[in-house]
Order: C-alpha cells, then structure tokens, then sequence
C-alpha cells in the first residue's frame, strides 16, 4: 500500500464533529490511566503491530492518540499520529459495529487539526488502506514510489 500526503494548511471544511455531538460520541485524547484499557482494545479488533503504535503514541507528551467514546464512555475507535515516525497519522480504527457513522472520519480530522496546530504542514498517512477516501476526504495524494517506504525492511513473524 502506498503512502499519502496530506496538506494540513488546506484541509476541507467539515460539519464532521457536529455529526458526532449529534450521535452523542466523544472524540478526546487518551490518557494515560486508560492505557492498559485502549491497548487491549485495540488488541481484540485489531493486531499486535497496531498496538505497539498506541503503546508509542501513549508515551508522547502531550499523549498522541484519540479515542471515540459513547455516552457509556464505552471505546469505539481510536486514531494515532506521530508513531511510525514523525508527521505520520496513523494507525486509526473503528470497532466493525460502529462502521459506517463516521467515527473513523471524525477521527481523522481530529488528528490532522491538532498535526496543523503543533506545528506541522504536512501530514504522511502511512500505508493508506482506502486510498480513495483519503483523497475524497481530505484531498490526500499517492506519494509516488513510497511502497515499503520507511517500513522497509521490517522484521516480519
């Protein structure tokens, strides 16, 4: 999967967040007592390579990471940036029963305004998987050539 390039000083307009105030779902950072509990979610939806990315976000000050949270303060998905390497966003999911509300874009917006805020221009998504919601969302483009990119030569199991 290819790399994507995002311009963080020209990212769309979005009503996104007012969509999930309206469905009663919080997006806000993790924080460090609730380590242990988005790790392990994180672990029964996804794989153990995405967990060590939140174990990476988790020990950035300020924490890297965001959570989407119900009004149970039940986890829905999570979305990191700066855990493969700098300027990276990256890895995010949503739990497979809350797909589709718009939780994963929210998420992503999150991150990328508060990538904007810090500092950065420019955002990587690295090994973009739907390559063409990137693009329709946020006007992301294929970095050319970036397949491995910084992931090659990862020690594979």
């Amino acid at each position: 999967m290819p790399d994507m390039l995002v311009k963080l000083y020209d990212l769309p307009k979005t009503d996104i967040f007012a969509k999930m105030q309206s469905q009663n779902v919080t997006l806000r950072p993790a924080m460090a007592p609730e380590k242990h509990l988005v790790c392990a979610w994180v672990a029964r939806h996804f794989d153990q390579g995405w967990v060590n990315e939140v174990e990476v976000a988790f020990a950035r000050q300020p924490v890297s990471v965001y959570i989407a949270v119900n009004g149970d303060d039940e986890m829905l998905g999570f979305a990191c940036y700066d855990t493969t390497a700098r300027g990276f966003f990256g890895p995010t999911g949503v739990d497979e029963a809350e797909r589709g509300r718009g939780i994963g874009e929210a998420l992503l917006f999150k991150c990328l305004h508060t990538m904007r805020e810090i500092g950065y221009g420019y955002a990587i998504i690295g090994w973009a998987g739907p390559t063409g919601f990137y693009s329709k969302k946020i006007g992301a483009t294929i970095i050319d050539d970036s397949e491995p990119g910084v992931y090659k030569g990862m020690i594979k199991a």
